[in-house]
């Protein structure tokens, strides 16, 4: 696969590594910034392991809903984890993407690769992913999204920070 198709996204926090491990691992603290700017949470479950899930639900300022899972393959606290993810259905079964404009053209899975390191009490966050087992048509759609990848991760990533911000005026 072309290194060109690999979506790439850091930020990096005011925020020591552990702290920040933590809010990506915990139930609790995921569903307070996870996911795009504007939708409100619905459920997850949330089984953080090697071979476990995460499986969530947030609903659209339209109030449409949104699934989603994550696989997890390797965890190494707390530097790594990799996962897949994909869309879902409410029951957790992998699902076409919900957005009429890329449903039948998203790839069902995307591998990802989350790395955490430390400098001086602030932690960067690389987040690197790539389709799994996608067809031509996929991978065109993936590598074209990944404009609008970066602007939601923006979001997402700004909520992780207003949280993390949160969390240790307490």
């Amino acid at each position: 696969m072309s290194e060109d198709l690999e979506f790439i996204v850091n930020r990096t926090v005011d925020t020591p590594r552990d702290l920040v491990w933590e809010v990506y691992s915990k139930a609790e603290h995921l569903a307070k910034w996870w996911g795009p700017a504007g939708f409100d949470w619905i459920s997850c479950t949330l089984d953080f392991r090697p071979g476990g899930h995460f499986h969530y639900g947030m609903r659209a300022p339209n109030g449409d809903e949104m699934w989603g899972r994550f696989d997890y393959l390797e965890i190494k606290a707390p530097e790594l984890m990799v996962f897949t993810n994909s869309f879902s259905d409410a029951q957790g079964n992998i699902a076409r993407a919900p957005f009429a404009a890329i449903s039948n053209d998203w790839p069902l899975k995307i591998l990802n690769h989350v790395s955490f390191s430390e400098t001086n009490g602030r932690t960067t966050i690389t987040s690197r992913g790539k389709p799994v087992d996608a067809t031509p048509a996929e991978r065109a759609r993936f590598k074209a999204m990944h404009p609008s990848m970066q602007q939601g991760f923006k979001g997402t990533f700004d909520k992780l920070e207003a949280y993390l911000g949160e969390i240790r005026k307490a």
